[in-house]
């Protein structure tokens, strides 16, 4: 089968799955019937497990130590390209010092040894091109990210070249940067999601590095420029990179521009960064941090899961799409379209190098809070004491399935299922068999993980709202309260 082939029938095989997905929301058991979803048609649906052969990669180790990955895909005029450079990451900023990692990422981008920060932009702009450079606060990787036409792909790859290499960090760039960030960081406290994100947080990861939601004050206004070139010079070493490239080139094209652009770039030698779990989890609370004059209720209930290799990793998926994943996940249905308790009740999985976390969540009126976390802990109960009746079930690992079908459209996203493949390990066939790990996900399984992972014993819940709602929280456990600042206030 032809790549062609291969990306229609993909796409063919995802539209019958999203529609199926989304037009059969399946019935609750024990529960009425929703009036808000009207179910208007039935579209064909395959029940045949999806065959795919991702295209494979050239790949070379380069002399520095980096991995080069080339994805060729001549279809469009088009490259997409990304440097990732392992041990550059927030997880690995100095105790003293959370989030210097992502500001040398972002200012990186404000000036090289060659050109400023205005001519970068223009120069980007002349060629339609982008370049980004970017961190998260708890990653191992730092990752140069970049598109171009192909005709200006040399050309943008020195630009991002330059920038790994010799970026200058001006002063005057970092004191504007100071303060333009300095004005989020106090008005992000104003908001309700952000001091729930941040609470549940600190709750699951303690002092582990995936605590960190944001930048703190402390820390910006006490970087400095040799802070930032230290921690470059340390840290953006080709060792442990990975650099990959998908679109209209072929392997020889890479290697002459990454000749060309980074022979200068040297191995420095550093060991691989490590990922070490966090803290296992106290016993479980209500952390409730009382906002005076809030209208609404933030919820969050989660708890510790998995890392990415667990063997339970595509069954906690499946659990997840069936209680919240979308506006068909059981949340979503039970406390918006029943309950009219909420615009949206969600939940999500988060699995890396370490162990993430598993959480629902949603934003409620102040008066219907009891209701809502009564609502929300009955379906984490139903979805732990009952068997996913087998349709609802079906319905659910398509919809996993045809999403990743219709990713398979985008080079990038499979250039980026080769980097992942890479990063933890994978074995080369891990995501042609996809769909048939998702397909043979039973009921037994689905039940077994919630029962291991949701248990009881094991859910925090965060609570963010008004103060007078602090009584009725006592019958769900022990209450511990916090100010907006995070700061303990009751018990």
């Amino acid at each position: 089968m032809t790549k062609r082939h291969l990306v229609s029938g993909l796409a063919a095989f995802a539209a019958a799955g999203m529609i199926g997905a989304a037009q059969q929301a399946p019935p609750a058991p024990a529960q009425p019937a929703s009036k808000a979803v009207v179910i208007k048609g039935r579209a064909p649906v395959s029940n045949e497990i999806l065959k795919v052969t991702l295209p494979r990669p050239h790949e070379a180790d380069l002399p520095n130590g980096a991995h080069l990955m080339v994805l060729e895909d001549h279809r469009v005029p088009q490259i997409v390209f990304q440097i990732v450079i392992g041990g550059a990451g927030g997880y690995v900023d100095p105790a003293d010092s959370p989030g210097l990692a992502s500001i040398t990422a972002t200012m990186m981008r404000e000036g090289t040894s060659a050109k400023n920060t205005a001519q970068i932009s223009e120069q980007l702009e002349r060629l339609a091109s982008t370049v980004t450079v970017a961190t998260g606060l708890a990653s191992l990787d730092a990752t140069i990210s970049g598109s171009t036409l192909t005709e200006n792909f040399g050309e943008t790859f020195k630009l991002a070249a330059d920038l790994l290499l010799n970026p200058t960090f001006p002063d005057e760039e970092l004191q504007r940067y100071k303060q333009r960030t300095r004005s989020g960081l106090v008005q992000q406290r104003a908001n309700a999601g952000f001091l729930a994100s941040e609470m549940f947080s600190r709750v699951i990861y303690s002092t582990h590095p995936a605590s960190r939601v944001s930048l703190t004050l402390p820390v910006l206004d006490k970087v400095t420029r040799a802070q930032l070139v230290d921690f470059h010079h340390a840290r953006y070493v080709p060792d442990h990179a990975i650099i990959a490239i998908s679109g209209d080139i072929t392997m020889a094209a890479a290697r002459s521009a990454i000749d060309s652009a980074l022979g200068t770039w040297k191995k420095g030698n550093t060991p691989a960064a490590t990922a070490q779990d966090p803290p296992p989890l106290g016993v479980p609370r209500i952390y409730f941090v009382a906002r005076p004059g809030s209208v609404q209720t933030n919820i969050i209930v989660g708890t510790q899961a998995i890392d990415r290799l667990a063997p339970d990793y595509d069954r906690v998926q499946v659990m997840n799409e069936v209680i919240g994943a979308g506006p068909t996940g059981r949340l979503f249905v039970i406390l918006r379209e029943e309950k009219g308790y909420t615009y949206g009740a969600y939940s999500g999985l988060t699995a890396t190098r370490f162990r993430g976390n598993w959480s629902a969540n949603t934003e409620v009126r102040t008066e219907v809070t009891d209701d809502a976390l009564r609502d929300l802990l009955a379906e984490v109960k139903r979805l732990r004491d009952e068997p996913v009746p087998d349709k609802e079930l079906q319905d659910k690992k398509r919809g996993l399935i045809s999403r990743f079908a219709l990713s398979l459209e985008s080079p990038q996203t499979v250039l980026q299922n080769h980097v992942s493949l890479r990063t933890y390990k994978l074995p080369v066939d891990y995501w042609d068999k996809y769909p048939e790990r998702v397909s043979a996900v039973t009921q037994a399984d689905v039940q077994a993980a919630a029962k291991k992972y949701l248990d009881p014993s094991r859910l925090q819940i965060v609570i963010v709202g008004d103060p007078k709602i602090g009584d009725l929280l006592k019958k769900y456990g022990t209450v511990e309260t916090y100010d907006v600042d995070g700061k303990r206030i009751g018990g």
